[in-house]
């Protein structure tokens, strides 16, 4: 399991389009992909789960990678939220 922070940087929050694009991202890796916030939880392969955790611009949350590929898979995640939130 591999795990990291990460504060957004985006003005609007982790809105429509970046939570989209991320979805995209995390349907493209194999491993088990969250997002936890200090109150809820989810899979960041479900668009909706994602919106509904309503990340705020300068807010902390913690991405989760488990499975075979996690280490690859952490570091796409890792430079996709980097570029775009």
């Amino acid at each position: 399991m591999r795990q990291f922070d990460y504060v957004i940087k985006d003005p609007e929050g982790l809105h429509a389009r970046p939570a989209g694009l991320l979805v995209q991202c995390a349907k493209e890796c194999t491993s088990k992909i969250s997002i936890s916030t200090s109150q809820a939880s989810a899979d960041a392969k479900k668009l909706f789960k994602v919106m509904g955790l309503g990340v705020a611009s300068g807010e902390k949350f913690t991405v989760t990678v488990e499975g075979k590929d996690e280490a690859v898979d952490s570091d796409k995640i890792r430079a996709f939220l980097e570029a775009n939130l």
